[in-house]
C-alpha cells in the first residue's frame, strides 16, 4: 500500500471517529426527548433508553402558542438579520478590497481594531438601551453582536482579492460601469461561494443567540426559541407562568427534562436541514477567503 493510500485509510478512519464522537450528544438529546420523564429521572441519559414516550412532543403541541412564537420570532430575526448581515459586509469589504480606493489602509484598521478590543458589555447595554433605546423591541435581537462582524468582512474582502481581477473591474470601468453597479453586477455574482460561507456563519449566529435576548428581551412576546429554552432551563415555572399569561391558562403539569430536550431537537433542526445545501460553497468561502489578500 502507497502512502498516500494509508494517509487516506487513515485519515479515513480519524475522521470517522470524530464523526461519531460529535454524532453521540446529539443522538443523546433525540433520543432523551423520546424517553419517558421517569426514566430519565431514574436511569439518566442513555443511548438504550428503558422506556420510549412521546409525552414531550405532545406537551408542546398543546402548549404550541408559545413555542410556536418563540420559533416565528427566531425564524424572522434569523432572516433579517441574515440578510442585513451579509449585505452590509459584502458592501464594506468591497471599498476596502478596491487598491484605488484612498482611504482603504483606514478603513481596513478600523475594522481590525474591532477584533482587537471592544467597548465592554455595560457601555454596549447603556448605548443600546438608552441612546438606541432598542430593548424589548424586535431590533434588540437584531442589531447587537451579529449585524457586522470583522471576522466575515476579512473573509469576504480577501475572497475579492484573490479571485476577482482587477482586470475584470478594470473592464466594467471602461464598459460604464460605475462602483454601485460593478459591485451588484460583478462582485457579488463571483461571490457566491463566500456569500453562501457568510450566509451560514451569520445565519447560525443569529438562530443559536441568546445572549441578546438575555440582555435586552423582558417582553415574552419577543422571546426566540433558545431564549425561551434558557428559560425553561434557568426555571421551570418561567414556561408555566407565560404559559398563563398568553393564553389565559393557569398552571399547568410540565415535563421539564424531556421537554428541554424536545425543544433542544426543535432548536437544531433547521440548521441540520439548511447546511447540507451550502455545503458545496462552505470549503472554498472559508479556504479562499482565509487566504491574506
Amino acid at each position: 500500500m502507497s502512502d498516500s493510500k494509508k494517509f487516506n485509510v487513515i485519515a479515513t478512519v480519524i475522521l470517522g471517529i470524530l464523526v461519531v464522537v460529535t454524532m453521540v450528544p446529539i443522538l443523546m438529546i433525540v433520543i432523551a426527548s423520546f424517553t419517558e420523564e421517569k426514566t430519565l429521572l431514574r436511569d439518566g441519559y442513555s443511548l438504550l433508553p428503558g422506556a420510549l414516550s412521546v409525552d414531550a412532543y405532545i406537551y408542546m403541541v398543546k402548549q404550541g402558542a408559545i413555542i410556536v412564537r418563540a420559533y416565528g420570532v427566531s425564524i424572522l430575526v434569523t432572516f433579517v438579520g441574515t440578510l442585513g448581515s451579509v449585505l452590509i459586509t459584502a458592501m464594506l469589504a468591497y471599498p476596502m478590497s478596491r487598491k484605488a480606493f484612498k482611504y482603504r489602509g483606514i478603513l481596513t484598521f478600523f475594522v481590525f481594531f474591532t477584533m482587537l478590543f471592544s467597548g465592554g458589555i455595560v457601555p454596549s447595554y447603556i448605548m443600546w438601551t438608552r441612546v438606541f433605546q432598542i430593548k424589548d423591541t424586535i431590533w434588540a435581537l437584531i442589531l447587537p453582536n451579529y449585524l457586522v462582524t470583522a471576522f466575515n468582512v476579512f473573509l469576504v474582502k480577501n475572497y475579492y482579492t484573490n479571485s476577482i481581477p482587477d482586470s475584470l473591474i478594470e473592464a466594467a470601468q471602461i464598459d460604464g460601469a460605475g462602483e454601485m453597479k460593478i459591485f451588484w453586477k460583478v462582485m457579488l455574482p463571483l461571490s457566491v461561494p463566500t456569500i453562501a460561507t457568510v450566509s451560514l456563519f451569520s445565519g447560525l449566529a443569529y438562530w443559536n443567540d441568546w445572549i441578546n435576548g438575555l440582555y435586552y428581551i423582558n417582553d415574552a412576546n419577543l422571546y426566540s426559541i433558545q431564549i425561551l429554552l434558557l428559560k425553561i432551563m434557568n426555571n421551570i415555572n418561567a414556561l408555566k407562568q407565560n404559559t398563563g399569561s398568553l393564553m389565559g391558562t393557569g398552571a399547568v403539569s410540565l415535563p421539564g427534562t424531556s421537554i428541554r430536550m424536545a425543544m433542544a431537537v426543535i432548536g437544531i433542526l433547521p440548521i441540520l436541514l439548511i447546511y447540507p445545501f451550502v455545503q458545496k460553497y462552505f470549503i472554498k468561502g472559508v479556504v479562499v477567503g482565509a487566504v491574506k489578500g
